[in-house]
């Protein structure tokens, strides 16, 4: 464990009021001890380190490194193989919590958070053989143990640059069944930790030869960073989640045994079309951007902002009435957004997959509409890159663009889906 790490236990830093009070929401103690661990986490060591990263557009490894002295790498690993056992609903508010420091840092997290809450809570609820359920759980802890013990961070290398990161196309990596494994080649782009994660959890399509590409045939499996035929290319500078150092992965006749398949052949698909939810598992840095906005105005108004003279502004009606605008749109999304993590599941009813559409649109678009209203009410200052809100902005500007769950995908999918049952069709 680092130092920074070990401080953190000790250190009396005013730990902000929780984003989802454990009684309003009817959070478990543990649910509340683990958010709380991890708003601490941020406020404390992620939060001071945030700026650099951002203004340099470098990884915040250490981070990582800190996180798993904390435990928080293994957030979601169950704890029968020596993880904290959070299910979807606990990660997704612990992630909220950390959003408020820095969205770069937990936008990574998730990457590599997801790695462990796919291949376990989410694959639990699926269909499996007695053999495939066998052979999956001795796999995964594997890839458990790597990072319960030695801290190793996963990514998820997802997008193409084309439809298959939306679903709906088969994804155009491939993975050629050879002895033993598989060869793998093809490109990733936008891939968050590219360089910095010790794996990647590459989503690929299985493919023998003369076979057409099918989205059933998509494989997850754990490709070493330092297997040959694994570089990283291409530079990163970008508007916002600067952080995230989400360089273009690039991969030839890559050999990847078996073992490393981090889901059964046919669970990605299944948990696709059975578990939607597992889409929205970006919303909670998005959801904790618009926290740290509304934070943020709060304290500049009342002259409290760390660093900065204790001068008063919220005595202005104007800024009294921009605070309850932000107060308002702040709360209809979380309210909207915490019940439908609380509904994801293996097949959700038709109601709950549009109401997580909504949510994800709602958050994707209110963060940055209320940091937009932030920089306004607060004024020039705000703008300072001395300041957080700047960069707060920017990131949450990026939100909106995400896939597989785009803003716009999120639109055309509601009123497509409100208007049509299953298999009609216009005369």
């Amino acid at each position: 464990m680092t130092a920074a790490a070990k401080a953190i236990a000790l250190d009396d830093t005013h730990v902000d009021a929780p984003m989802f009070p454990a009684d309003a929401f009817r959070l478990t103690d543990e649910q509340a001890a683990l958010t709380e661990k991890v708003r601490r986490f941020g406020k404390t060591v992620v939060a001071p380190r945030a700026a650099k990263h951002d203004r340099d557009a470098t990884f915040p490894i250490e981070n990582f490194r800190d996180m798993h002295g904390e435990g928080l790498l293994s957030l979601c690993i169950p704890k029968a193989d020596g993880g904290l056992g959070a299910d979807f609903q606990t990660y997704c508010l612990a992630a909220a919590e950390l959003g408020r420091y820095c969205g770069a840092t937990t936008l990574s997290w998730n990457m590599h958070v997801c790695s462990t809450l796919w291949s376990g809570p989410l694959a639990d609820e699926l269909e499996m053989t007695p053999e495939d359920r066998a052979m999956h759980q001795k796999r995964r802890a594997v890839h458990y143990q790597r990072i319960v013990q030695d801290g190793a961070v996963y990514a998820q290398p997802f997008s193409e640059g084309g439809a298959a990161a939306a679903g709906v196309i088969a994804f155009g990596t491939e993975a050629k069944p050879v002895d033993g494994g598989f060869l793998v080649n093809g490109k990733k782009i936008f891939a968050s930790l590219s360089g910095s994660a010790d794996y990647y959890g590459v989503l690929c399509t299985e493919r023998a030869e003369g076979e057409a590409a099918s989205r059933r045939n998509t494989l997850y499996l754990g490709v070493p960073a330092n297997a040959p035929g694994v570089t990283v290319t291409g530079d990163w500078d970008p508007l916002g989640m600067r952080g995230t150092v989400s360089r273009t992965l690039l991969f030839k006749d890559v050999f990847v045994p078996e073992d490393a398949m981090l889901m059964p052949h046919g669970v990605y698909f299944q948990a696709a079309s059975r578990w939607p939810h597992m889409f929205i598992t970006l919303s909670p840095t998005y959801m904790g951007l618009a926290q740290a906005a509304y934070d943020f105005t709060v304290s500049y108004l009342r002259g409290e902002l760390p660093g900065m003279p204790p001068m008063k502004r919220r005595m202005f009606p104007t800024k009294q009435i921009a605070v309850a605008e932000m107060r308002i749109m702040l709360e209809q999304t979380k309210a909207i957004w915490f019940q439908a993590i609380t509904e994801a599941r293996a097949n959700p009813t038709k109601d709950q997959v549009l109401r997580a559409y909504a949510a994800q649109y709602s958050v994707m678009e209110n963060a940055n509409a209320i940091a937009v209203k932030a920089i306004r009410t607060c004024g020039g200052q705000a703008m300072l890159k001395s300041l957080p809100l700047e960069r707060i902005y920017r990131d949450s500007r990026c939100g909106a663009l995400m896939l597989p769950w785009t803003a716009e995908i999120c639109v055309d999918r509601i009123g497509r889906e409100a208007l049509y049952e299953a298999g009609e069709k216009d005369e």
